[in-house]
């Protein structure tokens, strides 16, 4: 058994291998803090006959043992992964693809499972540390390791691996990930995360914090492959044979060259597929039963002449210079009924976006087992990629890990505007399906996001845009390419999206095909982004500058009041039998939350008005001097009770009925009846003393009295002057009459 540990960012980290998952090609332990994560790398020994890209798997489940839980739902046990499962997935395949030789072939799969959690070290960083070092370790061909390290922004201050409680109210929560090239210079290998709006400094200040940590992370596991490591197996077949190739090339390459000159998508994608036919059936006889080879050879020649026009023509495909932006088109309020849409075209590049507005009981419960507490997203955009959208067509599934990683994306980007719940009460759902696509789908809906928010009325801090750059580089020569195509993306080396405001970044997410770049090229790209994206803000302001000022009249109406948290149980009632009357008889929604927070929801003004007055009224205290209309309750001797409030009484006495001499209570008032009362006194112990005489006098039914003099509160007799109609004075008789004695 080997151990690896140093003390990073204040914490021990540390390395486990053979003690757990022997028979794997690696398994090991990764721990910070009390938060560990198991990780395994396999692969199958045979390569696969061919295969069109590398078949690389990675999964990751969260255990829910692991914070001390028991899963919900009927079979108690962990089920399909949930959207933060598969986002780390992406995370941790993303940065490591690219690190395997051009020919290896073989199955590979990365499985890590959140054992133990202590709600202050994440576990996605050691997930991605965890999948390094066991490739690492392996034989399998891997040309890591990945260190890694989260930089935070924590009132107004970075923060190198900051505690999830750290990173409730951060400015900034970003996962660099990095290696280290044979000259031994450290290059960059993927960006991904949030902000509510951070400068190129900070981008810069969090780098140059980042990389002693990711130097750390390398040289513990370089340390664990020199204890550990087995010899790396050498893949020595290629994937497409080399004759193959020269066959393809030899009777295809200037017909890409002319292919590769049309500009539309469409009449060139056509095109290409003709020339496959042609190519196939010309080598069938020469090349039996290989269809898939053809095509890819064909793939890496278009590939090929794509990245040649780049850097020697100085030409993109469809002739844009390096900087352009593709035509941009906007339109808002494109569907009636939505409470806000709008539809976003760059190029061949189409999203439809819908805003929708909810009351706090629609918002997602988050069950994260790394979370103390469950969370509730007011906040949610969802991203889908239907097959039409490139002309294609498959079954329609569920959201795939492309449609989750994108979808969250473009929520990161947008949430950093969103209004506070304080500021808007409401639950935000936007909605995006991709109608046409031809590269950086998930910008695009970021745009039609922010477009569609200002629709809806919401009060969003700015507007936000996206913009994908791409790199084409060969040796040292470059170019970086602004608002990729498709095929740029796919023979590129880079997909580097950024959004955010005129001047402020809200989210970033880096892919790359190449073993690392260097700081200084991504900040070029970052520079280039910020002009892309302001042109696309100046588009989108000429169809909406700011949000409307009111919301949708199809959208709910809410209202928030505080109550005291004492009284809670007073609008809800027995059972819930109050807040469930208030409910159905004036069509409003109603939720309360533990500090008192009611939040009412209607689609009618009215209805909404009335169930405030009454949730009011339910919470409200008797005030000295106002008159009330309230009912006869009950009948005492020496006065009436009249309810001038939901369960506030209070006593008329007798000498205050009315103008005149009262002998008999029952004479002026009875149980049921409705009657106009002032208060005029609440004493100490909060009692109400009411007076139907000056409620009278205040509404013109009296003239005036000279005595203003108000009758006190009778003191409960102590035996014996038993009151009609009371149960709270003198002695309480069985049904019989026998005298039961006083009540205790």
């Amino acid at each position: 058994m080997h151990r690896v540990e140093r003390e990073v960012c204040g914490r021990t980290l540390s390395f486990e291998f053979g003690r757990v998952a022997r028979q794997a090609d690696a398994g090991l332990l990764v721990r910070y803090g009390d938060t560990i994560v198991f990780a395994s790398a396999c692969y199958k020994k045979e390569p696969v006959d061919f295969m069109a890209f590398f078949p690389l798997t990675v999964d990751y489940r969260e255990m829910a043992f692991a914070s001390g839980k028991i899963p919900g739902g009927f079979f108690k046990r962990e089920g399909a992964p949930r959207d933060k499962e598969k986002l780390t997935c992406r995370l941790v395949d993303r940065p490591i693809r690219p690190l395997f030789p051009e020919n290896f072939r073989n199955e590979t799969q990365i499985i890590s499972y959140l054992f133990s959690s202590d709600s202050e070290n994440e576990s996605d960083l050691l997930a991605l540390l965890g999948a390094s070092c066991a490739l690492a370790v392996s034989e399998i061909p891997f040309l890591g390791p990945i260190g890694a390290c989260r930089i935070g922004k924590v009132n107004g201050e970075l923060v190198a691996n900051p505690l999830m409680s750290q990173l409730d109210d951060a400015e900034m929560s970003m996962m660099f990930a990095g290696i280290r090239n044979e000259k031994g210079e450290d290059l960059i290998m993927m960006i991904a995360g949030e902000a509510k709006g951070i400068s190129h400094d900070d981008l810069d200040r969090a780098v140059e914090m980042a990389m002693p940590h990711i130097r750390t992370t390398l040289d513990m596991q370089l340390e664990m492959v020199k204890a550990a490591g087995k010899p790396k197996i050498k893949p020595d077949k290629p994937n497409i044979p080399p004759e193959l190739e020269a066959a393809v090339r030899e009777r295809a390459e200037s017909r890409v060259r002319e292919l590769n000159k049309i500009q539309d998508k469409l009449e060139r994608q056509e095109a290409l597929d003709r020339l496959k036919l042609e190519v196939v059936e010309a080598l069938a006889e020469q090349f039996p039963d290989s269809k898939g080879p053809v095509a890819e050879a064909l793939d890496a020649l278009v590939g090929r002449d794509v990245r040649r026009m780049a850097i020697e023509d100085n030409r993109r495909l469809d002739g844009r210079a390096f900087d352009a932006v593709r035509p941009i088109t906007c339109e808002v309020g494109v569907l009636p009924r939505a409470h806000g849409s709008a539809l976003f075209t760059r190029g061949q590049t189409q999203s439809i976006c819908a805003a929708t507005l909810g009351t706090k009981s629609d918002r997602q419960v988050v069950d994260d087992v790394e979370l103390e507490v469950e969370e509730k997203k007011r906040f949610m955009l969802h991203y889908n990629f239907p097959p039409f959208s490139v002309g294609e067509v498959r079954f329609l599934r569920g959201p795939s890990r492309r449609d989750v990683g994108h979808g969250d994306l473009a929520e990161k980007a947008l949430e950093a505007v969103a209004p506070t719940e304080e500021e808007f009460p409401y639950t935000i759902r936007l909605v995006s399906y991709i109608l046409e696509s031809n590269g950086s789908s998930s910008m695009a809906s970021a745009c039609a996001g922010s477009l569609a928010m200002m629709d809806a009325g919401i009060p969003v801090k700015s507007a936000v845009a996206g913009m994908a750059m791409g790199l084409i580089k060969e040796g040292d020569k470059y170019h970086i390419l602004t608002d990729i195509l498709g095929a740029e993306d796919h023979y590129g080396d880079m997909d580097f999206k950024v959004t955010g405001t005129r001047d402020a970044i809200t989210a970033i997410q880096l892919d790359l095909k190449l073993p690392g770049v260097p700081w200084a090229l991504l900040r070029e790209a970052v520079l280039k982004a910020t002009e892309a994206r302001r042109h696309v803000l100046d588009v989108m302001e000429k169809t909406i500058a700011e949000p409307r000022p009111d919301i949708s009249r199809y959208a709910p109406r809410i209202v928030s009041i505080v109550i005291d948290k004492e009284k809670i149980g007073t609008v809800i009632g027995p059972g819930g039998k109050m807040i469930r009357r208030i409910t159905e008889e004036t069509g409003s929604q109603i939720d309360i939350e533990d500090d008192g927070t009611v939040t009412i929801a209607s689609n009618k003004p009215e209805a909404l008005a009335a169930a405030k007055a009454w949730v009011e009224s339910l919470v409200a205290e008797a005030e000295i001097g106002k008159v009330y209309h309230g009912t006869v309750t009950r009948i005492m001797t020496f006065g009436a009770f009249v309810e001038i409030l939901p369960g506030k009484e209070g006593l008329v006495h007798i000498s205050q009925l009315a103008g005149e001499r009262v002998r008999e209570v029952e004479d002026v008032v009875k149980v049921g009846d409705k009657v106009w009362v002032k208060v005029v006194e609440v004493d100490d112990l909060g009692r109400v003393n009411l007076s139907r005489k000056k409620a009278l006098e205040e509404r013109g039914e009296l003239p005036p009295s000279e005595d203003d003099g108000i009758a006190k509160r009778p003191p409960r007799p102590r035996d014996g002057g038993r009151d009609r109609g009371s149960r709270d004075h003198g002695r309480d008789r069985g049904p019989r009459g026998r005298d039961r004695g006083p009540r205790r």
